[in-house]
């Protein structure tokens, strides 16, 4: 009978021990969270550079076809759906170009919460991304590779 009533105080788990498992449980969460949300907002960039490297491949169509390139996206030969969490801006001539025969340059910039990145931009032009005035930053971007 004595073993009976020390099996029967022992069928639970202690406090301490569920303690320990919420703090475990709380340690994952709290490196796991951050890069979960890294991961959905590199996908989000995706968006805006999958968007910008159609309009480069139509620029450089449009450009073989008329000898210079297109100043507003609606003569391009493909079909455009806005992105969703970026807003397109205007084509533009850089200042180191002289005209659209030569070079152009479109910016997506990024709206709404942005798992707090805050706003950024991602710029393409006749040559394809540019870095150098793009915004992204490299925690997101899709041109970074993950080493893990």
């Amino acid at each position: 009978m004595v073993a009976s009533q020390t099996h029967d105080r022992r069928a639970g788990f202690t406090l301490v021990e569920l303690a320990v498992v919420v703090v475990i449980i709380g340690v994952l969460a709290a490196f796991a969270v951050p890069r979960f949300l890294d991961s959905v907002e590199r996908s989000k960039a995706g968006e805006a550079f999958n968007y910008l490297a159609t309009i480069h491949s139509a620029m450089e169509r449009y450009h073989v076809r008329q000898g210079t390139y297109a100043d507003d996206l609606d003569e391009l030969d493909v079909e455009l759906v806005a992105p969703e969490y970026f807003t397109v801006g205007t084509v533009e001539v850089p200042s180191t170009e002289a005209d659209l025969e030569t070079g152009w340059e479109l910016t997506l910039t990024r709206v709404g919460a942005s798992a707090g990145f805050g706003e950024y931009t991602v710029v393409f032009n006749h040559d394809g991304y540019d870095g150098a005035n793009s915004t992204i930053p490299d925690a997101i971007s899709v041109l970074q590779t993950s080493s893990s």
